[in-house]
């Protein structure tokens, strides 16, 4: 028993030395400036909200945290350079939603966001709003589908991109109801909006913080979000799946770290994130984007990304969609 006991404290005694340098890490990070890599342009919700998180976490842990843009091959250059750089906590990465997707739609690239990024925390998830143009006739999900089945070939859908979030989106309700929209991809989702507005395209799936200005202004019509409940940006839109039981699809951006990072410094990114997210003023700047801060765990953020990306592999498949 003696032995036992004496061993029981020896492998105790040893975890807890092991454990020393990563705690003394973690409470002397940051010691130098950290760099936020954001593989698409500024501007963006995603931009945004790193920008705002990063002025806070500056203030609170006294080094700089400074976005660097990175965008280009549809997220994957900046992506890539993230999983590539050291797993030390001074190298973060704003994700987003096109990170879940293009692990299916880019399987051969040499990388996989979901395994060689660590999550650290999500910081805003909302749903994307149904817009059409004020010349479409249709004032309703049913409507519209009518109309969509009625003109076969002649529905054009904008998106930010091939395998933005706003794709995947429109794709999903393509094989949930039958119609048949031809894909217009766009660098990015202002620019298909611009041409939205114009009556170049016919529907766009957007965020809400990009397109809400327009629904106000009448210069688009909102038909849904992608929510299953409806969003208090847009009280009177209702969502899909009032129509399309099951129908769900949400746009998200959060902080990953370079897979190995050591986990006391996760845990306290983790809360530095949480706390910024949760400050009145970064709150209220979040809910002019029409998606408020979104708090959890890192865990919370793995299994969302998790999710995502076995829901949208299954669409990709489905759509027999290829990033080529």
């Amino acid at each position: 028993m003696t032995t036992r006991r004496c061993f029981l404290h020896l492998a105790t005694a040893a975890a807890a030395f092991q454990a020393l340098p990563n705690l003394a890490r973690a409470q002397a990070y940051p010691a130098k400036p950290v760099r936020i890599i954001v593989a698409v342009s500024a501007g963006g919700a995603t931009d945004i909200a790193a920008r705002l998180i990063a002025q806070r976490l500056t203030t609170k842990l006294g080094q700089p945290f400074v976005v660097e843009n990175r965008p280009g091959g549809a997220t994957n250059i900046g992506t890539e350079a993230a999983v590539r750089s050291p797993p030390d906590g001074y190298t973060l990465f704003m994700a987003n939603t096109s990170n879940a997707v293009n692990e299916s739609l880019y399987p051969n690239i040499g990388f996989k966001f979901s395994a060689d990024l660590t999550p650290v925390a999500i910081a805003i998830r909302g749903p994307l709003a149904v817009l059409v143009h004020p010349s479409v006739p249709a004032k309703t999900i049913p409507e519209f589908i009518v109309y969509a089945k009625a003109n076969p070939g002649k529905v054009n859908m904008g998106s930010g991109g091939k395998g933005a979030t706003g794709h995947v989106a429109g794709e999903l309700f393509q094989l949930m109801t039958g119609a048949k929209f031809q894909h217009v991809p766009y660098r990015g989702e202002a620019p298909a909006l611009t041409d939205l507005i114009a009556g170049q395209v016919q529907i766009v799936f957007a965020t809400v913080g990009s397109s809400l200005q327009y629904v106000i202004g009448g210069k688009l019509r909102a038909l849904a979000v992608t929510t299953t409940a409806r969003w208090p940006a847009m009280p009177d839109v209702p969502p899909i799946a009032e129509f399309l039981p099951g129908y769900e699809a949400s746009s998200w951006s959060g902080f990953c770290a370079p897979k190995g990072t050591p986990a006391a410094i996760v845990e306290k990114l983790n809360a530095e994130i949480n706390a910024a997210a949760a400050d009145p003023e970064i709150k209220a700047r979040f809910s002019d984007l029409g998606t408020p801060p979104f708090l959890g765990s890192a865990a919370e953020f793995g299994g969302i990304i998790a999710a995502d990306v076995a829901k949208w592999g299954k669409v990709i498949a489905a759509a027999n969609l290829t990033g080529d």
